[in-house]
């Protein structure tokens, strides 16, 4: 029989039982996306905590602290309201029309002069408020308060 047609069994090689090892890869960290994850996280914190409203309080007596005397000088604007509500620059009571005038003056000499505001322990938050607003509107930059040292109490 010519052309070899016998039957058309094809002779199998034989397979080898034996697995070659596999390559093991190593579990790896990324860090990128995780700094990614952090600097988004800082932001979401950072918007939420710029867009919240600030909490009005109730009124109430502000702290008493140990300050040093009173300094009256001349590069230094002392500004006083009284618990009815009158306000003082230095030792001299004024109008809030003076008032704005002698903050332009001072102004012009520079914005950088220190002011110190006391207000009178009865005196209304609203009222020491609109000398403040005043000193922002005139555009100082030095502003504080000023307040009384505690009374000693003996035992």
């Amino acid at each position: 029989m010519a052309g070899g047609g016998g039957g058309g069994a094809a002779v199998a090689q034989p397979r080898s039982r034996l697995k070659l090892p596999a390559v093991r890869k190593r579990a790896r960290i990324e860090i990128i996306p995780l700094i990614d994850v952090m600097f988004f996280l800082l932001a979401a914190f950072m918007m939420v905590s710029l867009s919240m409203q600030k909490m009005k309080t109730p009124r109430m007596d502000l702290a008493i602290a140990k300050t040093a005397k009173p300094d009256f000088k001349p590069d230094i604007l002392n500004i006083a309201v009284q618990r009815n509500g009158d306000i003082s620059v230095g030792k001299t009571n004024v109008n809030v029309v003076r008032l704005d005038e002698i903050l332009a003056t001072a102004a012009k000499r520079g914005t950088n002069t220190p002011i110190f505001i006391s207000g009178d322990k009865e005196a209304s938050h609203g009222s020491i408020n609109r000398v403040l607003e005043r000193v922002r509107m005139a555009g100082f930059l030095r502003v504080s308060f000023t307040v009384d040292s505690p009374k000693e109490v003996s035992n």
